[in-house]
């Protein structure tokens, strides 16, 4: 682990380098001002180095800034890919390529939470992990009763560094509030900061996966391993072979990826309906395409509970921005806290910003690509003060589904999938269907 920052003091001493960078280029712009230019550029010059200080340190950390960095991918479209693409190449490169441990640290971590005779759990252990992420890594051996498993060992440490990058964070408010001045920083923060805690639980993540695994037990679509032992930093799990989605994307056939990305969707919106929590990690490492057709899911750290199910107020303003009643939308919005009280936004630009979300909603069949997914980027690709985006903020109790929306778009469109995504939304996501209980339309309409 020795090219991660992983000490308290290292990591502390970086995320302090933005405040004081941010003061100097504060400094700097006004000089520039004095010096003849507008205030208007001044400012947009200043929001512009801001944002690009604030993506390079939290590209270069793990942890919670790293998971505050890909709660903030919906404002990434709003800044020029010239400050978010070595950004993003560095989160990237941090997901696919953790270091993995030191064989004696693994074996350490067993005896720890095992006991000294570990061994006696398994036929075999193999050493080499088959993967690594960001609090832990995976090796593949076979349990005592001959069954091959998936051995999940969390990072000594892991916890301790992702919770105290929060305590770090929370010195950004004020920055973060001139980039993006719609977002409520201190509750995202909180909000990020108790997800992360339960990622780091492997007993809660456990359940979660028990629960999936009983659920669609036998499904014709899909498969999730069980869950075969578990406690605070192991967890075993059936082990599962089958083609990585990344290797959909890359190699397969037109008709493999259309048929794998009407699956993804479709277990994203009816696992809330089915099990009441909504799988919230849904990157292509996390999928495997099985021989038989179903699609097969792993890691459960992170789920949004959803007892109710999916937010009948998403599939609600979903319908009635398809309809064109904009101020009932935009009332809703509001109440739903993603306009904050004192921010004031262009219904025309809103609408235009949304359109493209919506999209695929709107028609019987649509087909995600990359080439449509840049272009809705392009489109608010804007530091101005007045762009939709900057003045959105993203309630704490959406911010797993948010995650999953951008994620699963992505997904979506380097699968370049084709498919009648509308169906699905029909079928699972409450408050979409017309004939859907309307009882609340009249009060979200006058807000």
């Amino acid at each position: 682990m020795s090219d991660l920052p992983r000490r308290a003091v290292t990591r502390s001493a970086k995320l302090a380098t933005l405040p004081l960078g941010f003061a100097g280029r504060a400094a700097l712009g006004l000089g520039k001002r004095i010096g003849g230019k507008s205030a208007e550029i001044v400012a947009q010059e200043v929001q512009q180095r801001t944002a690009e200080q604030i993506f390079k340190v939290l590209g270069e950390l793990k942890g919670g800034a790293m998971k505050l960095g890909q709660a903030l991918s919906i404002f990434e479209a709003a800044l020029p890919q010239e400050i978010v693409g070595p950004y993003r190449a560095t989160l990237t490169k941090l997901q696919e390529a953790a270091p993995p441990l030191p064989v004696s640290t693994v074996h350490k971590v067993l005896v720890e939470q095992l006991g000294d005779d570990w061994r006696e759990n398994f036929l075999s252990f193999d050493d080499r992990p088959t993967a690594a992420a960001s609090i832990g890594q995976v090796h593949k051996a076979v349990w005592h009763d001959g069954r091959e498993v998936a051995v999940k060992i969390q990072y000594p440490g892991a916890g301790k560094a992702l919770l105290g990058d929060f305590a770090q964070l929370a010195r950004l408010g004020k920055l973060f509030g001139a980039l993006l001045p719609g977002l409520d920083m201190k509750a995202l923060l909180a909000e990020l900061r108790e997800r992360v805690a339960e990622e780091l639980d492997y007993l809660r993540e456990a359940e979660a996966q028990h629960a999936f695994a009983l659920e669609f037990d036998g499904d014709p679509d899909f498969y999730i391993p069980d869950v075969v032992a578990a406690n605070e930093l192991v967890l075993v799990s059936e082990w599962m072979d089958g083609t990585p989605l990344s290797r959909v994307i890359s190699d397969g056939t037109k008709e493999q990826r259309d048929h794998a990305g009407l699956l993804f969707v479709r277990f994203l919106f009816c696992s809330p309906a089915r099990v009441g929590m909504l799988h919230a990690d849904p990157h292509p490492g996390n999928f495997r395409m099985l021989p038989d057709g179903r699609l097969g899911v792993l890691d459960f750290g992170a789920v949004n509970r959803l007892p109710g199910g999916y937010p009948t107020m998403f599939g609600r303003l979903t319908r009635i921005f398809n309809e064109g009643d904009m101020d009932a939308v935009m009332a809703g919005l509001r109440r739903e806290g993603f306009i904050r009280e004192d921010i004031d936004i262009d219904p025309d630009a809103l609408r235009a910003f949304l359109a493209p979300y919506v999209e695929p909603t709107a028609v019987e069949e649509f087909t995600f690509s990359r080439e449509w997914l840049q272009a809705q980027a392009a489109r608010v690709a804007d530091l101005r003060p007045t762009n939709v985006v900057r003045q959105l903020n993203l309630p704490p109790s959406y911010v797993l589904i948010h995650r999953v929306h951008a994620a699963g778009v992505g997904v979506l469109c380097q699968l370049g999938t084709t498919a009648r995504f509308r169906d699905e939304v029909i079928r699972w996501v409450p408050g979409f269907s017309d004939d859907s209980d309307d009882t609340n339309d009249e009060a979200l309409a006058i807000g």
